[in-house]
């Protein structure tokens, strides 16, 4: 298959798809004219790897799983402690979006608007204590 095919079937860009070669993650074959050709086992490798970005998982951590998918003789655990800590990673992230969502929300919730120069929220971001006007 060609990259363009690829990347219809994968939901991938032909540039991610292009760097994932070059960076070693997914590599095609080069044909003799010269144009990447991928295998359907490439193309689950590329679906795979499309998956864990969309659960978050960074490059490196998409080329460890990559690697124990591809291991028969991996062992469960392994693959288990990087998703482990890959979701206590992803919720820190989240408790601290939530801690800014809060802030935001009140100051957002103490401006009035309006047409007066005085906004709770630009006294906020600058480090003053936010106040009723």
């Amino acid at each position: 298959m060609k990259i363009g095919e690829v990347a219809k079937m994968t939901g991938l860009s032909i540039k991610s798809i292009r760097y994932y070669h070059d960076i070693g993650l997914v590599q095609a074959e080069r044909g003799a004219n010269g144009y990447r050709e991928y295998t359907h086992g490439q193309l689950a490798s590329l679906q795979f790897v499309q998956h864990c970005r969309e659960l978050g998982f960074s490059i490196e951590e998409c080329k460890d799983l990559l690697q124990l998918k591809h291991n028969p003789k991996r062992c469960a655990s392994d693959v288990k402690r990087l998703a482990s800590e890959h979701l206590k990673a992803l919720e820190q992230r989240m408790a601290s979006l939530a801690a800014l969502h809060h802030e935001l929300s009140e100051l957002v919730a103490q401006c009035h608007g309006g047409d007066s120069p005085d906004c709770p929220i630009i006294d906020g971001l600058s480090g003053k204590s936010a106040c009723h006007h």
